[in-house]
């Protein structure tokens, strides 16, 4: 067992030791997930848990030894470092945007994954040390290796950041992307939800664009929205909701995709749908092509269920979106709640069947696999 939760007991006591919030620079009175001291969930009982709560989860879990140990590893496989290395990236100009190369995605570890589409190489949450924790000596740790080592990663041309938990956000991650993309001469653009840019100033990276929910950044000719999930944010004990959250909807000429990120089940799914409708028609190909969507971090669901869906919940969410294919991620590789590693799998079956889904439908990768999309087509 992995305690203390850093991200957790961090968030809930930063909220009990803020007696004077400091103001929201980003504050705009119009929209109701800000508050003149920060962000929050607009929907009623989507907020954090209390400190009651939190110490009465830790609790019980303690006294029954949760979580339980995995009956089976998480799957791995040796990654195609080749195929990955020979995506074919665009260049600025008349082709930005197009790629002659099948979009894929390979997935990592946890919330990170590589999706290469529209000639960009895109990261999303990349965490690639040890330990989810402020520090390397304790707090949650891998139990597999990253499926693809940072070094080993093609040029990144754009990363999405979903939030700032350490499971998402990873200090030396970003030092180590930002530099590798120095000595390759590259530019690694870092999008962000609002409420970072500072954080990642203060590491010495500068390309970084903040977004609030539904404002879109183009890279080469692919449209970027930061789009709304129901989660919060805290790295230490005086943050609570100071930054913003969310989740990426990813427009390219051959793939529409989609980064859940960490979020519990809402209106926000239906609603990214219908936003975007005028760009999904049937005419113009229909829905997402691909989504991320998270299945881990459950148990128990009187403390989880706000910021945390579980399988049978993201089934409804690929439902929510007309997802084409979905892929499960955030599982396997951090022990962050009460569900044992290898639960996830085994209850994504179960509510796959009650829907009548297929693999075909929503999948699960190994670590360090990689596995090709149908680019996208108009009738």
């Amino acid at each position: 067992m992995s305690i203390p939760y850093f991200r957790e007991i961090a968030a809930l006591l930063g909220g009990l030791l803020s007696v004077a919030a400091l103001a929201n620079p980003y504050f705009n009175p119009t929209a109701p997930h800000h508050t003149d001291s920060g962000f929050r969930n607009p929907a009623d009982g989507a907020q954090p848990r209390t400190l009651g709560e939190l110490l009465r989860w830790r609790w019980d879990a303690t006294l029954n030894n949760l979580p339980p140990r995995p009956q089976t590893p998480t799957p791995t496989a040796e990654a195609d470092l080749a195929r990955i290395q020979a995506y074919q990236r665009s260049a600025p100009g008349s082709n930005a945007g197009r790629s002659v190369s099948e979009p894929a995605v390979t997935w990592i570890g946890h919330a990170t994954t590589l999706v290469q589409a529209g000639g960009l190489n895109v990261l999303t949450d990349p965490v690639f040390s040890e330990r989810a924790s402020p520090v390397q000596f304790f707090g949650p740790k891998r139990a597999q290796a990253p499926g693809v080592s940072l070094d080993d990663l093609p040029p990144i041309d754009v990363v999405v950041i979903s939030h700032n938990h350490y499971d998402h956000l990873d200090r030396d991650s970003i030092v180590g992307l930002a530099a590798k993309a120095r000595q390759e001469g590259n530019t690694t653009v870092f999008l962000v939800p609002l409420g970072h840019r500072l954080w990642f100033e203060n590491l010495g990276v500068t390309q970084v664009v903040e977004l609030d929910w539904w404002q879109k950044h183009s890279v080469r000719g692919v449209d970027f929205y930061l789009t709304p999930s129901q989660h919060w944010s805290a790295r230490g004990v005086l943050d609570h909701a100071k930054a913003l959250w969310g989740s990426w909807s990813v427009f390219a000429t051959d793939l529409h995709w989609y980064f859940a990120g960490d979020t519990g089940y809402s209106g926000d799914f239906v609603n990214t749908r219908a936003r975007f409708a005028d760009r999904q028609t049937p005419a113009l190909g229909g829905g997402f092509d691909l989504a991320l969507i998270p299945l881990g971090a459950y148990e128990p669901r009187w403390f989880m269920s706000t910021h945390h869906i579980n399988p049978e919940e993201a089934v409804q969410v690929h439902h929510d979106l007309r997802a084409k294919l979905s892929v499960g991620v955030h599982w396997g590789t951090f022990a962050l709640s009460d569900e044992a590693l290898d639960q996830p799998p085994k209850d994504l079956l179960t509510a796959r069947a009650v829907k009548g889904l297929t693999d075909a439908d929503f999948t699960l990768l190994k670590i360090g696999e990689t596995r090709g999309v149908p680019a996208r087509t108009v009738p």
